[in-house]
């Protein structure tokens, strides 16, 4: 067996993501409100945070007095922690056609989204003043130019997480592959991301690496 350190870097991917299929590294988070439970699950769904995820986890948790009704399922943070806040057979209002959330399982990466250079300043900001001081990724989409790219252990863990919920609830095998919207795409069966449902929000951004995820899901 040759030493990790000296495997090739998609060779160490690859082995960090079918290593991790079945480790116990979901945290469980949480006390939340939901709609329903539903035994049969046909779609994930891939959105973001569009802030910290210690913010937005503080928003759910205390907004409207605790009875805050649209939680995701999970929530992926940039250094690649997966946290549980309602079981994946549960559902809430998150998304709010009923007929797609209760057969759906809700993902959101933590992820600023678009970005807007900070004046007389090196960083950039986000619409509800988040700072980030990284490079950015530019391309023109949806009206905006500037987004936060998500990390590549980011990336891994999602599709860890995609892969140990497709195995439970045989979801199959399949997504999209882009961010751009899709007619029909409820009906669709495998991963998507909200963009693919409406052209009103921006998640997930160009900055993700659909060619990667997609491989990786697909591919055995």
């Amino acid at each position: 067996n040759q030493p990790l350190q000296q495997l090739p870097t998609m060779v160490l991917k690859d082995w960090f993501i079918k290593r991790t299929m079945n480790d116990e590294n979901v945290i469980k988070f949480g006390d939340f409100n939901y709609e329903g439970e539903e035994d049969i699950k046909s779609q994930i769904i891939l959105s973001h945070t569009s802030r910290f995820a210690t913010e937005y986890i503080n928003a759910l948790k205390y907004r409207y007095g605790k009875k805050y009704d649209k939680v995701p399922n999970y929530i992926v943070t940039r250094d690649g922690k997966i946290i549980e806040l309602l079981e994946p057979k549960k559902y809430s209002k998150y998304v709010k056609d009923q007929n797609i959330s209760n057969r759906s399982i809700t993902i959101s990466l933590e992820n600023l989204g678009w970005l807007e250079k900070e004046p007389l300043k090196n960083g950039y900001i986000n619409w509800i003043g988040n700072i980030y001081n990284g490079k950015a990724f530019e391309r023109k989409w949806r009206d905006y130019f500037l987004w936060q790219p998500y990390t590549e252990v980011q990336i891994d863990s999602t599709i860890q997480i995609c892969k140990k919920l497709m195995g439970e609830f045989n979801i199959s095998k399949k997504c999209v592959g882009h961010n751009t919207k899709v007619n029909g795409v409820n009906q669709f069966e495998g991963v998507v991301t909200r963009s693919n449902y409406t052209t009103d929000v921006t998640d997930l951004s160009p900055a993700f690496d659909f060619d990667y995820f997609k491989k990786n899901i697909e591919d055995e």
